[in-house]
């Protein structure tokens, strides 16, 4: 499928004829509040801002915010893509230090409103591994008594997690770290732009050894929009496929026609 890519700012938004496929899969059954953890590079960053900018369009009347808690990664955070979620009727909330080169920059004081209102929708990016995990640690006890769930995204085709053993190491370290147990999995399994649906395809069998490994249910599969007819086209009916529509600028995609 070919489309047109908008640029936002440091991101780019796919055009909307591809962002409306029509898709069963919903966000709305899941908790209040969502953290995604996981390996450095797994892809986190630009799954919560999706899952945020999806979480909206699915309950426009209600506030969505994205807590940007990654003080770990100086390259690309949700706070990046905050002009982008902006005009799309979300909050970003960042640390204007994270990523400064401070070596612990604070966390704003605005997190704890994602946990007093009860009524709001969040997603937290959080940072890179064990590393990252412990700016959750402050926040362990509201996250136990709230309807929260943290998911592991695993990503095959990173060194460091390309097998289903690596990947349980890093879901114990970050549990440790933390303090708050992993409710489910998160398949992003890619290449960044040169990423396939036969590169999606292949990385369910690694998904099911890790759930096995991990006793934790593979909850849905995220790849690029323009990937899920050929993906909808196969055997995948066990599998929820989440399109992902906002992408790094740096992946090459511009506001001419891309080759996708």
């Amino acid at each position: 499928m070919r489309g047109i890519f908008q640029p936002q700012g440091n991101i780019v938004i796919i055009a909307r004829g591809c962002y409306n496929i029509p898709h069963p899969f919903t966000l709305m059954t899941g908790a209040r509040l969502t953290v995604f953890a996981g390996h450095y590079g797994s892809g986190k960053t630009l799954l919560a801002i999706n899952y945020a900018a999806r979480l909206k369009k699915e309950a426009p009347d209600r506030r969505v915010r994205v807590v940007d808690m990654d003080i770990v990664n100086p390259y690309f955070r949700s706070a990046d893509a905050g002009e982008a979620m902006v005009r799309l009727g979300v909050e970003v909330i960042a640390s204007a230090f994270a990523g400064g080169g401070l070596e612990a920059p604070a966390l704003p004081a605005e997190i704890m409103s994602v946990f007093d209102d009860k009524e709001s929708l969040a997603v937290i990016d959080l940072g890179g591994d064990d590393r990252g995990a412990l700016a959750l640690g402050s926040y362990a006890k509201q996250m136990n008594e709230t309807d929260s769930r943290m998911l592991l995204v695993c990503n095959c085709y990173r060194p460091l997690s390309k097998e289903p053993v690596m990947a349980r190491r890093i879901k114990e370290e970050i549990e440790a770290a933390s303090g708050v147990r992993f409710a489910g999995l998160v398949n992003n399994s890619n290449l960044a732009a040169e990423t396939t649906a036969l590169d999606v395809s292949r990385s369910f069998a690694y998904m099911r050894e890790v759930s096995a490994l991990c006793g934790l249910p593979v909850l849905f599969t995220a790849c690029r929009q323009d990937l899920l007819p050929e993906l909808e086209a196969g055997e995948v009916a066990e599998h929820n496929l989440f399109g992902l529509s906002i992408f790094y600028e740096k992946w090459g995609f511009n506001n001419a026609e891309s080759k996708l």
